[in-house]
């Protein structure tokens, strides 16, 4: 359905006085349609004094049109395809920060090569609150693009003032390096919406008060989240020159309201508008949801085993073989004090020296419990891990000399549970178990198996043959 309105535009004593006619559309066909229409172009920025918002948004292809957008949205494509997804990803779920738009922003200031990534991302947040204000006027978010502006060079020497960046590449047009801000403050607020509402759909989800998902960390929360709840609900136009869409005519500087969120809720099915629409869909969609999918999941989305995944057995006794991989994930574990709190990268995945402990012991506990559900005739516990897809806070902490004398209290008690409760089982037990599923034979060696994640961190001493880098 498509509404008009009316709007006053404030301003000057003058442009007060005018009267704009606004319209809005929130049919999924209409809006579409306004999107492609050539007389439809984003609201205009008005530019002010070199080196502030105004002048950034005058200077941005977000703001611009015709052969403008066209050579300034070419300078963004350039940026993103420099861009590897899967290493913006493993970059987003990186760190400390527990703020969404921090980690964004510093991920994608890492993979463009600009020096002093954090202090970056704190600059671009304060330009993110005035960059979308019509006329901005916010003297910190200013002193920021002021700032940022020589630091847009790959490869940093940065000078103050007025000039542009100088790095490995040489010297950055001052289009070129406000267009590389632009790139930095569109993802800022932007994803870390899209995260948050992820976040919390994903509660709704795991809770049973919305439908689709398997909790949290299920792979098609970021796909539900940008149907459902986007963040960019709305889109505004302004007419250049008399246009028609959905069968109403828009007289040359009518201002347009595309309520993309409804558009999408009326339209199941068909592809969200988030990114907008041809021709001007966003560049960096594929960017952007890898950002927000390495601060939601971690390195890689959850995957469950398959049937391809049955352990292979041997003639060895299935405790001493689970008693030997504790010893070797604690044998690295001891190296692990060294850890320079950088997560590793290992098959799109990521870990550190904390996450590989609660994998390890995790295994151990969860198929522990699987094997006296059955062996009591019960059913087996729901599986609600998050696993490898998340790499939490905890995860993230330094790895002490006490942390590795606890995993060694754990991990060594866990070895000795399962050592003691294979050696009672018969061998009818251990080769025709009870209940669904592997044999408890193969349940050991699948435990067994979580040497894995160890191993995706390795040995830390400095010059080891196969340390993690």
């Amino acid at each position: 359905m498509s509404t008009p309105s009316i709007l006053s535009i404030s301003g000057t004593s003058e442009r007060s006085q005018e009267r704009s006619l606004e319209r809005s559309f929130e049919r999924y066909d209409d809006v579409v349609d306004a999107l492609a229409h050539p007389d439809l172009v984003p609201l205009p920025a008005a530019s002010g004094p070199a080196g502030g918002v105004a002048w950034l948004r005058a200077a941005v292809a977000r703001f611009s049109a015709g052969e403008e957008h066209a050579a300034r949205r070419a300078m963004v494509e350039a940026d993103l395809a420099r861009l590897d997804p899967a290493a913006l990803r493993v970059a987003a779920a990186a760190g400390f920060e527990p703020d969404a738009r921090l980690r964004a922003v510093r991920a994608l200031a890492q993979g463009l090569g600009l020096a002093e990534p954090d202090a970056v991302a704190q600059a671009v947040s304060v330009v993110a609150r005035a960059y979308f204000a019509e006329a901005p006027d916010d003297a910190e978010a200013d002193a920021a693009v002021a700032w940022l502006l020589p630091r847009m060079a790959a490869g940093g020497g940065a000078e103050d003032g007025a000039s542009v960046g100088v790095g490995v590449g040489g010297p950055v047009p001052e289009e070129l390096a406000a267009n590389r801000i632009g790139l930095l403050v569109q993802a800022c607020d932007a994803t870390a919406t899209l995260v948050g509402n992820a976040r919390r759909a994903g509660c709704r989800s795991a809770a049973g008060d919305a439908p689709g998902g398997e909790g949290l960390l299920d792979r098609g929360l970021l796909d539900r989240t940008l149907r459902h709840d986007p963040s960019v609900p709305v889109m505004r136009r302004l007419a250049v020159r008399d246009a028609v869409v959905g069968g109403v005519r828009l007289p040359a500087g009518t201002r347009v309201v595309l309520d993309v969120a409804a558009a999408q809720q009326g339209a199941p099915g068909r592809p969200p508008l988030t990114f907008g629409g041809p021709p001007r869909v966003c560049p960096g969609r594929t960017h952007a949801l890898a950002l927000a999918a390495g601060i939601l999941h971690g390195a890689s989305d959850p995957a469950g085993p398959t049937a391809a995944d049955t352990p292979v057995t041997d003639g060895r006794d299935p405790g001493a073989v689970v008693s030997a991989t504790v010893e070797h994930v604690l044998a690295l574990a001891a190296t692990w004090t060294e850890w320079d709190g950088r997560p590793v990268a290992a098959d799109g995945r990521t870990y550190t020296p904390h996450k590989a402990v609660r994998r390890v012991a995790d295994h151990l506990l969860d198929h522990l419990a699987e094997l006296e559900a059955r062996l009591a005739g019960e059913a087996t516990e729901p599986d609600h891990w998050h696993a490898s897809a998340a790499t939490t806070p905890a995860d993230l902490a330094p790895f002490t000399p006490a942390d590795l004398d606890e995993a060694r209290s754990r991990l060594t008690r866990l070895a000795r549970i399962w050592a003691r409760r294979l050696a009672a089982l018969t061998p009818e037990q251990l080769d025709h178990s009870p209940g669904t599923g592997w044999t408890f034979r193969q349940l050991a060696f699948h435990v067994a198996e979580s040497a894995y994640y160890a191993d995706a961190v390795g040995d830390l001493r400095a010059g080891a043959e196969g340390a993690a880098s």
